[in-house]
């Protein structure tokens, strides 16, 4: 892909590329707009160095591409900001060092994310992200035709990384707590068909705590299995974070991971996310909330039977 009003630097082979001569800040055209959301889709993530935005403008560019939800449907947002997310790790909550697509647990995961990062580390810290459209396209064929039959049911209700709370702060305790506080649960395919590609791409991460129809044992080894061709290198693509930098991906094809090597040192970035559509099946089906109503999360009125 190419631009006549920006330079795009693919990064890796699958995923990833670096948006060079655009200034997040400034008043950017509807056509150079367009044109990031074309890298957006096709790169699945992107990068913009050392940008001049505070939380007001991440808000504002977001908007460009769509309604923007609540910070989040559970975690509380910054004060004066109820779009933006705010994540100081080492100090207010733990880190997100599992392999998650963002908000999977409601029935309108964002479209995408975009992360701004004000303090990072001189080491470690760097974000991962892998290709889930790839993926699937690496599956043996019976194993995608395994993958195409399977639903999955999400929840927030679990502990990130499953690590002991021995020893933790009691402020990420309370975090994990707050997280915790309401149930929610969706049933997504575990094949989704991209509404602007139509690719197919593995829709699973963090959240999925079962497949339907199957025993916990059969579904853990099966969403194990699946998992590995996501997280596969070859799909992956690693971003070391410069203060000011600005990632926008994908959130419908993509997962990422927040590697957490850097002690004690203080790593904080803040998130805003978009309001996306119901995930849609290759059977045209679509995702269906089990608990938990997100309306106000994305910002539509509730549905009442």
């Amino acid at each position: 892909m190419t631009s006549q009003h920006f330079d795009i630097k693919p990064i890796a082979g699958r995923i990833g590329a670096k948006i060079i001569g655009v200034d997040l800040s400034s008043n950017l055209s509807n056509e150079i707009i367009s044109d990031i959301r074309k890298a957006l889709v096709k790169y699945k993530v992107i990068f913009f160095r050392e940008q001049n935005l505070d939380a007001q403008g991440q808000v504002a560019f977001a908007r460009r591409f769509g309604e923007v939800t609540t910070a989040h449907p559970i975690a509380p947002s910054l004060p004066e900001n109820p779009e933006v997310l705010d994540l100081n790790y080492g100090k207010t909550i733990s880190g997100a060092n599992t392999w998650h697509t963002d908000v999977t647990f409601v029935d309108r995961p964002p479209l995408g994310s975009i992360l701004r990062a004000l303090v990072i580390p001189p080491l470690g810290g760097d974000t991962i992200w892998a290709n889930s459209v790839t993926a699937y396209e690496d599956l043996p064929t019976h194993l995608r035709n395994l993958a195409d039959q399977l639903w999955a049911l999400h929840s927030e209700a679990y502990d990130y990384a499953a690590a002991a709370t021995i020893n933790l702060p009691q402020e990420v305790l309370a975090y994990r707590a707050v997280f915790t506080s309401t149930l929610y649960e969706t049933i997504h395919p575990v094949v989704r068909v991209h509404p602007e590609s139509g690719e197919r791409g593995l829709f699973i991460g963090g959240y999925v705590r079962r497949l339907r129809g199957l025993s916990q044992n059969e579904s853990d080894e099966i969403v194990k299995l699946l998992q590995a061709y996501i997280t596969r290198p070859e799909n992956t693509v690693r971003w070391r974070w410069k203060v000011g930098d600005v990632a926008f991906w994908d959130n419908r094809a993509t997962q990422h991971y927040a590697i957490s090597d850097y002690g004690n040192q203080t790593r904080h970035v803040q998130r805003v996310t978009l309001v996306g559509d119901i995930p849609v099946g290759i059977d045209g089906k679509q995702s269906e909330a089990i608990k938990g109503d997100s309306s106000a999360y994305n910002r539509r009125e509730a549905v009442t039977a």
